[in-house]
């Protein structure tokens, strides 16, 4: 499926996701969190690993390298930054914006995620400072 030229959902190699709410990043060094539209419920024996698209990449848009393990469930929250200091980013609601590339694990992990941002609702969440180590 394509939307403002660019595609989202499945494709041959994982699944492209869309933003969840509007987000401008004005220059160099911003930063913002942002949600996506679609929720995940993760299987005991797959990993998703979280990459830019390329179109957004070529403007300058970073899309941080999230891990998706094994048993997270919710809406993931996507860390944005703008890499060009000269470039303006207007990024609408339902704009497809990074790539989930999924690997099957050999075997289901006995270590799934049961981690701080299990079940993450449908808007950005930022780090619960209580508690550090996850």
């Amino acid at each position: 499926t394509v939307t403002s030229g660019l595609s989202y959902g499945l494709s041959s190699c994982g699944y492209d996701v869309r933003i969840k709410e509007p987000v401008i990043l004005r220059g160099a060094r911003q930063f913002s969190l942002a949600s996506t539209i679609e929720h995940f419920d993760m299987p005991l024996n797959v990993v998703g690993r979280v990459h830019d698209k390329s179109t957004w990449a070529r403007r300058g848009l970073a899309i941080q390298n999230t891990i998706i393990e094994p048993n997270w469930k919710g809406y993931l929250t996507l860390e944005l930054s703008n890499n060009d200091r000269d470039n303006i980013l207007r990024i609408e609601a339902g704009d497809p914006i990074a790539q989930i590339v999924f690997e099957l694990l050999d075997e289901p992990t006995e270590l799934p995620y049961q981690g701080k941002y299990q079940n993450q609702p449908g808007y950005p969440v930022g780090p619960k400072l209580e508690n550090l180590d996850d």
